[in-house]
């Protein structure tokens, strides 16, 4: 049975992999909002493709190397939880960071309306059934 959900955000995840700005873009509702789990910007919230364009450029400014590393997906409804990791590299102290990641991903008409990211799976797993 096809899953367009999940092909969604595993090409969403594709493209932000690829540094794919504008492919990432092209997935996301024109109200999308993404809430990072990351310390340095937890709390705030990215809205739209300019939320967009702005979160990846400061993952370009303050990391050499970024990527989400999924391990699984669950598909509920227009939810679907993806579990795994991070893993980066400090652009200018070179220090590397793996991470436990889980991100939920809400769908609306077909694309990405909204992230949101946790560094706790049971955390990220409890937002997914809410």
């Amino acid at each position: 049975m096809p899953q367009p959900n999940l092909q969604l955000v595993k090409e969403a995840i594709a493209a932000f992999n690829a540094t794919d700005v504008e492919g990432f873009v092209a997935l996301a509702t024109d109200d999308f909002e993404w809430s990072p789990s990351m310390v340095a910007i937890e709390g705030q919230v990215f809205r739209g493709s300019e939320g967009i364009r702005a979160y990846c450029a400061s993952l370009d400014d303050a990391w050499s190397e970024f990527r989400i590393l999924p391990d699984s997906f669950r598909e509920r409804g227009q939810t679907v939880l993806m579990l795994g990791a991070l893993r980066g590299r400090g652009k200018n102290s070179g220090v590397t960071v793996d991470e436990s990641l889980g991100m939920v991903f809400d769908i609306g008409d077909g694309k990405i309306a909204r992230i949101r990211g946790f560094l706790d799976h049971a955390e990220a797993l409890r937002a997914s059934q809410a």
